[in-house]
């Protein structure tokens, strides 16, 4: 465990698996206290508790939905009520329904909207008010090489991911006089739950697209997180940063 930081307090979504979890633990092993927000899966978000606890860190468990603002709003204040402050927020919950865009149902359109889009939006305003009262905070917003490029199929997703950008942009400028740094990271083809569903030839095809020649691991991304929240990144807002092995560029 690390002391860089100490006394801090992270609110990390979709913090139950995959890149959510990498960046809660590295936040714990930072020296910060992890709020894990996950929706369903209530045994993989205890196995992330019990992992930074058994190395000496502090989380806490807050389940809710973050496409609702009232949730969300109600999460925060307990974290708050037990904590006594908040200097981080990690918004990364996110959800796929993928189909042609002929095909899309108008119900996939909206839900992958109202988690990965809007669920930005109410966590960040939730947060707000708070760290410009503290005057400091960090938050950082997960996007996607998707929001970059776009994607097959993916035009609810991309649409999400690309409107995280434009919201994070607008916000950094917001909160900036008071100390608080909004940023982007967009994770490329990473190896997660999300990715081990697709098939070896969609793999395939996806590597000759990465200069790297690898998949990304979701500790890369926490990488990214970790320097983002930390003190040295204080003069940094409103950037995008690609962890993607030069997918995009």
């Amino acid at each position: 465990m690390s002391s860089k930081l100490s006394g801090k307090v992270a609110f990390v979504t979709g913090a139950s698996r995959g890149i959510g979890r990498a960046i809660a633990l590295r936040l714990a092993k930072d020296g910060a206290k992890v709020a894990l927000n996950f929706s369903s899966n209530i045994a993989k978000a205890e196995e992330v508790k019990a992992t930074i606890e058994s190395s000496g860190g502090a989380a806490m468990l807050v389940q809710g939905d973050v496409s609702s603002l009232a949730v969300v709003t109600e999460l925060i204040k307990k974290v708050v009520d037990d904590w006594g402050r908040l200097d981080i927020l990690i918004n990364n919950a996110g959800i796929t329904r993928d189909n042609l865009l002929l095909k899309m149902s108008e119900d996939d359109f909206d839900k992958v909207i109202a988690t990965n889009l809007k669920g930005v939006f109410n966590c960040t305003k939730a947060v707000t008010k708070l760290m410009m009262k503290q005057r400091g905070g960090r938050i950082v917003n997960m996007s996607s090489v998707v929001g970059l490029k776009g994607n097959i199929s993916q035009t609810n997703y991309a649409a999400a991911k690309a409107g995280i950008i434009g919201f994070t942009k607008s916000a950094a400028r917001e909160l900036a006089s008071r100390g608080v740094t909004v940023n982007v990271i967009a994770p490329g083809f990473i190896n997660t739950d999300m990715t081990a569903a697709l098939s070896e030839k969609v793999k395939e095809v996806m590597m000759q697209e990465i200069p790297a020649g690898r998949m990304g691991t979701p500790e890369d991304v926490a990488n990214a997180v970790a320097f983002l929240v930390s003190d040295e990144a204080a003069y940094i807002t409103g950037q995008v940063l690609s962890v993607d092995g030069g997918m995009a560029m």
